[in-house]
């Protein structure tokens, strides 16, 4: 896991703890959860992205080089977190990964609309649910070419 000062490659945005020990393990399997920081709501989402709050002191240029977002998140849903990425000169290019339990076209649409990148529902089951974020992680920290920040 990353520590502040580090930069972050991977923010896994998820309050159930038992999908972010999963999807963190899975990482963890292909060597990319190094730089990996966790959060459980939405409010911690946005103060870890935009440097404020808890996470003051932490150097907003240093990451994320992708959000893994769940939808259904308490004090700020994932639809606000993405809105409010998506919105920002200095955030809105950073890709978002929606992964979430949810299947409902309006879910899907609305997260488009907002300019997500991918948008993924959990498989139930569990060889399938690590293969899906070990895959996601290998392309978006490996194989997708972001732009240069400040670019």
């Amino acid at each position: 896991m990353a520590t502040l000062t580090d930069d972050v490659e991977i923010l896994l945005v998820e309050d159930n703890p038992t999908d972010a020990e999963l999807t963190m393990l899975a990482l963890q399997e292909r060597n990319l959860a190094n730089k990996l920081a966790w959060v459980k709501d939405g409010a911690q989402a946005l103060e870890f992205v935009f440097a404020t709050g808890a996470y003051v002191d932490r150097k907003a240029k240093n990451g994320p080089r992708v959000v893994l977002l769940d939808l259904r998140l308490p004090k700020v849903d994932g639809l606000e977190v993405l809105r409010r990425l998506k919105a920002d000169e200095g955030t809105k290019r950073i890709p978002v990964v929606v992964l979430t339990s949810s299947k409902e076209d309006p879910d899907v649409k609305a997260c488009y609309d907002l300019g997500v990148n991918s948008y993924i529902s959990k498989p139930v089951d569990f060889d399938e649910f690590t293969k899906v974020v070990a895959e996601l992680g290998l392309y978006w920290l490996l194989i997708n070419h972001p732009p240069v920040p400040g670019s």
